[in-house]
């Protein structure tokens, strides 16, 4: 059988000779790029769904009609067989076979059929049937190329196994990788479930400015450029936070955006500079809203696109239908690092400890900064199961409300699984006065040489001095889901063109 290709030519040998091969179909009047349309009635899932329904019911035996079909697809194997042959197409949903005989397409057409090449785009009419080996095929009564490949798809054996090239040539990895599209078509259903959800509960969908003059919203450095029509430098936005909050200001109640969001940071298994961010944002409830919410939300997508609560990752089992553990962030640090923070008074305490436990610190930091490192450190990675680590210290939250009761800490949870910060989530911030404190606080932070610290924004300062009323939100990483749900070991798994370097 020829398959991807097995011939030991170079590929700059294949795509002459491919090249030569295009030059004679239009030297023939069959150039295939003047092609336009092709109708297409079914694919191949839909084909095989349908003919195995006729032979359940009887359908084709009792009426003695012919289950005819129109396809279009890659040609990915063939055997020829003197008069006949068989080749594998694959469409969108997957691959059929089509046995081509030359009777029934006509000698000249035949000939031309022995010709063209695995990864060829054709497409196919005939009628359905089971070959003697059980397999459901169309036998073709027509085929015609609509696309002439000139360059080869990898040969079947060696496939495309280069990660860093099955990155930055993903149409290829996704022709020749199935899994791949299963993915991507997994995480489509995701993202569609997670939309179904929030309209469901009543959110409406919306959409924020990507290049902003503040980027602001979450503790990131952005990535700047410049706007020649207005002479402005600009920032691509690192949050989704202060322009839906703006919008709870102007009586949407419940709004949400799911987008991309870019963030001038490194890249590793889970972060990429840019990556899908989902905010909502919710007036008259709290951050124990969110948690209520969070958990719906996962229980509900797992259920619509996985059939069950039970994820498993790399061997660690989570079920989402279980009541998700709640804990504060002085409570998995005592647990987790034998350290009890409420008998921590000062920032000079909090460093001596740091100092024994070998956690590295600025100058800068205070005693919460100093909790959060120590959280990272040794609580982050245990979190395997779902769990909510609640009441931030004040320090690292400028966007959160204060606890009444412990003004030290703030009403913040972040959402974690498998050791992974799936979600943030406050009681937002809707004093004026305070806020404009914290951004003053931020502002001192930013002198001090930390880029990621914000800057005040007046406008947002603007809209709550009109008047925000109590209001929940969060942020849910897209692609972190995504990665839980389909099983992928990286972010770039689950991301269609993730970032590379220039390969230059």
């Amino acid at each position: 059988m020829e398959e991807i290709i097995e011939s030991e030519l170079s590929v700059n040998e294949h795509v002459r000779v491919r090249m030569e091969k295009l030059e004679e179909l239009k030297k023939a009047g069959k150039n295939p790029f003047e092609i336009t349309k092709y109708d297409v009635t079914e694919n191949s899932e839909q084909i095989k769904a349908e003919f195995a329904g006729r032979e359940n019911g009887g359908e084709e035996g009792q009426s003695g009609e012919k289950y005819c079909v129109s396809i279009a697809g890659r040609i990915m194997s063939r055997r020829i067989m003197g008069k006949a042959a068989f080749t594998d197409v694959q469409d969108g949903k997957g691959r059929i076979q089509c046995y081509v005989r030359r009777d029934d397409v006509g000698e000249d057409v035949y000939a031309d059929f022995k010709k063209w090449d695995i990864g060829d785009i054709i497409g196919v009419k005939g009628f359905v049937f089971r070959t003697k080996t059980g397999e459901i095929s169309i036998h073709a009564t027509s085929v015609v190329l609509l696309t002439k490949s000139l360059r080869p798809l990898p040969e079947k054996f060696h496939g495309l196994t280069n990660t860093d090239l099955r990155y930055r040539q993903r149409y290829v990895d996704l022709i020749v990788n199935p899994e791949v599209k299963d993915v991507f078509t997994k995480r489509s259903a995701i993202i569609s479930a997670v939309r179904s959800y929030l309209g469901k509960q009543g959110f409406m969908e919306v959409e924020t400015p990507m290049l902003v003059s503040n980027a602001g919203g979450a503790a990131a450095r952005p990535f700047e450029t410049h706007f020649n029509a207005l002479d402005e430098n600009l920032k691509l936005r690192i949050s989704l936070e202060l322009y839906l909050k703006r919008l709870i200001v102007g009586g949407f109640d419940k709004v949400y955006e799911i987008g991309r969001v870019f963030r001038n940071e490194g890249l590793d298994t889970r972060h990429n500079p840019e990556f899908t961010l989902m905010e909502l944002y919710q007036a008259y409830t709290d951050y124990h809203g969110m948690m209520d919410l969070t958990e719906n939300l996962y229980r509900y997508v797992a259920k619509e696109v996985l059939g069950t609560t039970v994820i498993v990752y790399k061997g660690i089992e989570m079920d989402l239908g279980k009541p998700f553990e709640r804990i504060t962030m002085v409570d998995a640090v005592k647990k987790y690092a034998g350290v009890d923070w409420n008998e921590v008074k000062t920032t000079e305490q909090a460093k001596e400890l740091a100092k024994k436990h070998g956690i590295e610190y600025q100058e800068r930091h205070k005693k919460g900064d100093i909790l959060s490192l120590f959280f990272e450190e040794y609580a982050e990675k245990n979190l395997l199961q779902p769990t909510f680590v609640m009441d931030h210290p004040v320090e690292i939250s400028p966007l959160t409300k204060k606890k009444p009761d412990n003004p030290e800490y703030v009403e913040r949870f972040e959402f974690f699984m498998n050791g992974w910060e799936m979600a943030n989530a406050y009681s937002e911030l809707n004093d004026p006065v305070d806020q404009r404190e914290r951004f003053k606080a931020q502002e001192e932070l930013l002198a001090q040489g930390d880029e990621e610290a914000n800057r005040t924004d007046e406008d947002f300062m603007n809209a709550l001095e009109i008047g925000m009323p109590p209001t929940g939100g969060i942020g849910f990483g897209i692609d972190r889901m995504c990665m839980l749900l389909t099983g992928a070991e990286a972010i770039r798994d689950v991301l269609l063109f993730p970032t590379m370097k220039n390969i230059d």
